[in-house]
């Protein structure tokens, strides 16, 4: 079964480089076939494109993780301290707040997924009320049928984001927390508010 999953693994690995292989080098197309008035600065940018020059590459950088619950160990509120906990690792400006909500759980055959929802904002003296917030939309999968030692699995998405970031269960955690990402949804609600009108 190990190396089932070998195999799949490396089959998704090279799958994702042709995807990003072949999308580099839509934009290097689209680049030269732009006209001269066409190249604006904006565009300028994707020119020296490569793959090489695409990827940040911090070698030195190590990811904090954390120890996470076991499942005999599993509560409401010590998934919710776990979580603080867990963004307490992750690099962002003093200037964001964030509250974390219980939603709720949902019954499976074989595990019981806890949700939790993290809403990120950035409070000012002039707007003590923000305009938007961003959420980190938490579940925790506790099974049913595995050993009560066993690591709760936990899984976390940021909103209007598809990617599902999985928290390991030993070591450093494998994917990097960007303020950006919250920055991204809060621009975004602000641009839709401001274009709605009532």
């Amino acid at each position: 079964m190990d190396n089932d999953g070998d195999v799949y693994a490396e089959q998704a690995k090279m799958l994702v480089d042709n995807v990003i292989e072949m999308a580099i080098k839509r934009l290097e197309t689209n680049v030269s076939l732009m006209s001269e008035k066409e190249r604006t600065f904006e565009s300028l940018k994707y020119s020296e494109m490569s793959r090489e020059s695409t990827y940040i590459r911090e070698d030195d950088y190590v990811i904090d993780n954390i120890a996470w619950l076991a499942i005999g160990d599993f509560s409401v509120e010590q998934a919710e301290k776990k979580i603080n906990e867990f963004i307490q690792t992750w690099k962002y400006d003093n200037s964001w707040l964030y509250c974390i909500d219980y939603l709720g759980q949902d019954e499976h055959e074989f595990d019981v997924r806890h949700r939790y929802r993290v809403r990120w904002s950035v409070p000012t003296r002039r707007k003590p009320i923000p305009r938007a917030t961003a959420c980190v939309y938490f579940t925790f999968q506790v099974s049913k049928i595995k050993p009560k030692s066993h690591p709760v699995e936990v899984y976390y998405v940021f909103e209007t984001n598809r990617l599902v970031h999985r928290v390991p269960d030993y070591g450093p955690g494998e994917s990097r927390f960007r303020e950006k990402w919250l920055k991204d949804v809060i621009e975004s609600k602000v641009l839709m508010m401001q274009a709605v009108t009532f």
